[in-house]
C-alpha cells in the first residue's frame, strides 16, 4: 500500500508540475505590435534577424480605430500562436499589449519605447503631466477625428536617426490614429503579473526618455536604454531584437 501510495502521489505531483514546466520553456513565438503613426512594417527589420534566430514571428495590423478594435486585432494573433509567446509593443502598442497580455500564452511583455498605463490610466493622462513634447507638437487632427504627424516633420521627430529618404518614405507610409484612443483608460495592466522588459529610446523626441524611465521604473521591468530616436526598431534593429530574444529565454 505504501509503494502504491507514493506512485500514486509522484503522478499527482508531476501532473501538476506538467504546465510549471512548460510555463518556464523558452518561447519561440514573438507577436509585435506596432504604434501610432506607423505600421507592421516598422517592424520589418527586427522580424528579419528574430526569424533567422529561429523565432515564429507574427506583426499584428492594428487598425488604430479605438483601443478595444486594437486589443481584439492582437488578441486574434495570440490566439493562433502554438505555445510560449513574447508580446511586443511599441509607443501606442504599449497600451494595447497591457490589455491583451493577460492572455495566458504570454510569457513575457516586451515594451519599445512605450506608454505603460496602469488600470484607469489613458496616453492623454501619462501625457498631460509635463509640456508637450517637440514631436507632439506636430501631431495634428483630420476632419475625421484622426491624428497624424505633419510629414514635414516626421523624419525628424520620429525618426531622426535614419537616412533621411528613409525617414521620407516612412512619413508617407504612417497610419493615423482616432484621437478617442488616446482618451481611453487601460482596464487591464498585464505587467503586473507578467515578467516585463522595456527598451527607452535615450533621444525620444515624442515620448520623453524620461516619461519611459518611470514607466519602465514602476512596471520593475529589465531594462535597457539604446541611443535612438522613437522608432529603435527602424533605426536599432538589432538591439531591440537582442532585447526580445532575452524576454523570450
Amino acid at each position: 500500500m505504501k509503494l502504491f501510495y507514493s506512485a500514486a502521489a509522484l503522478a499527482v505531483a508531476l501532473a501538476l508540475a506538467a504546465p510549471m514546466v512548460a510555463s518556464a520553456a523558452a518561447a519561440k513565438n514573438v507577436v509585435l505590435v506596432h504604434g501610432a503613426f506607423a505600421g507592421p512594417s516598422s517592424w520589418d527589420k527586427v522580424a528579419v534577424i528574430l526569424r533567422k534566430k529561429g523565432f515564429t514571428v507574427s506583426e499584428v495590423a492594428i487598425p488604430m480605430t479605438s483601443l478595444e478594435a486594437d486589443v481584439a486585432a492582437t488578441r486574434e494573433v495570440l490566439e493562433s500562436q502554438k505555445g510560449p509567446t513574447v508580446l511586443v509593443g511599441h509607443s501606442w502598442g504599449g497600451v494595447v499589449i497591457g490589455e491583451a497580455g493577460d492572455n495566458p500564452k504570454v510569457k513575457a511583455l516586451v515594451y519599445i519605447a512605450a506608454f505603460a498605463p496602469d488600470k484607469g490610466e489613458s496616453v492623454q493622462t501619462l501625457s498631460s503631466n509635463g509640456p508637450p513634447t517637440e514631436g507632439q507638437k506636430e501631431v495634428h487632427p483630420d476632419a475625421k477625428g484622426f491624428l497624424s504627424i505633419d510629414p514635414a516633420a516626421f523624419p525628424h521627430v520620429f525618426v531622426g536617426d535614419v537616412p533621411a529618404a528613409e525617414g521620407a518614405a516612412l512619413a508617407k507610409e504612417q497610419m493615423p490614429i482616432s484621437a478617442t484612443a488616446f482618451g481611453t483608460p487601460a482596464s487591464i495592466a498585464a505587467w503586473h503579473s507578467k515578467p516585463t522588459y522595456y527598451a527607452i529610446s535615450g533621444n525620444d523626441m515624442m515620448i520623453p526618455p524620461q516619461a519611459e524611465t518611470l514607466f519602465a521604473q514602476r512596471m520593475k521591468a529589465t531594462t535597457v536604454t539604446i541611443p535612438s530616436s522613437h522608432a529603435s526598431p527602424v533605426s536599432h534593429p538589432a538591439k531591440v531584437a537582442a532585447l526580445i530574444e532575452q524576454a523570450a529565454k
